[in-house]
């Protein structure tokens, strides 16, 4: 298996401002946007929050983001932080593939590994009462990673849905009610 690790990040695209749209208007001390890519998302939150957070696995990324923020960390998902957040956002890779050969877009078999790595990650740093934001489709399982983030004790809850040409877009918020 090889992964595809270019310089260049995602571009914001249609699911980037789906996700955009809904947190705009969040308010907080500090939000982490995983798989920042070229910094779009933590742009809108670094507007209403007094910190935050940037990661991506590709290091190459991260230091060409057109939208650069000052918080950047190279790792899985949040594997490497210990602080705990108000808001997290991910525009996760969803596409079913059997391989992963691009770690930007592709989420493993039925789009559910990766997004469910990142998921578990993401728990590990919410806040009591913190949410987690993120887009999946319905080219992906999406039903099978809400039912296991459900599982990992989070409130879980299908926000809004918006209908593409090809797919449908679904965004989902985990709230940690710890």
């Amino acid at each position: 298996m090889q992964n595809k690790l270019s310089t260049e990040s995602y571009k914001p695209a249609e699911d980037t401002f789906f996700l955009e749209d809904h947190i705009k208007n969040e308010r907080g001390n500090c939000a982490l946007d995983i798989g920042s890519g070229s910094g779009y998302l933590a742009r809108v939150l670094s507007k209403s929050f007094s910190i935050v957070v940037g990661t991506d696995v590709n290091f190459d990324a991260l230091k060409t983001q057109s939208s650069k923020t000052t918080n950047l960390v190279c790792c899985n998902a949040s594997d490497a932080l210990l602080m705990k957040f108000d808001l997290i956002v991910c525009n996760m890779p969803y596409l079913a593939s059997y391989e992963i050969l691009d770690i930007a877009t592709d989420g493993g078999p039925e789009g559910v590994v990766i997004p469910m790595k990142i998921i578990i990650s993401a728990k590990n740093c919410l806040k009591p009462d913190g949410k987690f934001l993120f887009v999946t489709s319905s080219l992906s399982n999406y039903q099978k990673i809400v039912e296991k983030t459900k599982k990992l004790g989070l409130e879980v809850e299908i926000l809004d849905k918006k209908k593409l040409f090809f797919e449908e877009l679904i965004l989902v918020q985990a709230k940690n009610s710890i």
